[in-house]
């Protein structure tokens, strides 16, 4: 079935009545991930189960996703909080500053002056720009925003993003 999977969505909650299913990405290409025909997986207690995407549409900061057979919103009730994944990686030219979620997840976080922060376990799309969560022994969890005023350099070479982070922003 499918050799590697990458994670690519949460299932938050349903909406509407028509089967409709409120998505949080955590992907690069949500657009692709999610368009109609693409297939994706979510794990349950009994193993793999496959879905086709029907439909999809951004609304606010979410995506909402139509599998095909879930017509209503009892069909889809049992869904949410689950993980959405994928088993194909995408190919993509990106420009300079652009970078694939698997390549920031795992690199070291360090500020100049705080010293290390700890590493990238998540990247989550709210609003404008992605917020990178990094988890650390000495900080327990540090929301760092994609924005060049914070993020100052990655080093995908050396495993390593350099940050300037705020006052305020930990506490």
């Amino acid at each position: 079935m499918a050799d590697k999977l990458y994670r690519v969505g949460k299932i938050v909650n349903t909406h509407g009545i028509k089967g409709e299913l409120r998505i949080v990405a955590i992907t690069d290409f949500p657009e692709e991930r999610f368009k109609p025909g693409s297939t994706l997986f979510m794990k349950q207690n009994n193993g793999l189960k496959e879905f086709k995407v029907e439909s999809s549409r951004k609304h606010k900061n979410f995506i909402l996703v139509k599998f095909e057979g879930f017509d209503n919103i009892n069909d889809v009730e049992q869904f949410k909080n689950y993980e959405l994944f994928t088993n194909s990686e995408i190919s993509t030219e990106l420009k300079d500053g652009e970078f694939l979620y698997n390549q920031i997840i795992g690199l070291k976080v360090i500020d100049q002056e705080l010293g290390e922060i700890g590493t990238v376990s998540e990247i989550m799309e709210l609003g404008p720009n992605d917020v990178w969560v990094v988890k650390g022994r000495k900080y327990k969890e540090v929301l760092i925003p994609y924005i060049d005023d914070v993020v100052k350099n990655v080093d995908l070479e050396n495993q390593v993003v350099n940050v300037e982070i705020p006052d305020g922003l930990i506490d």
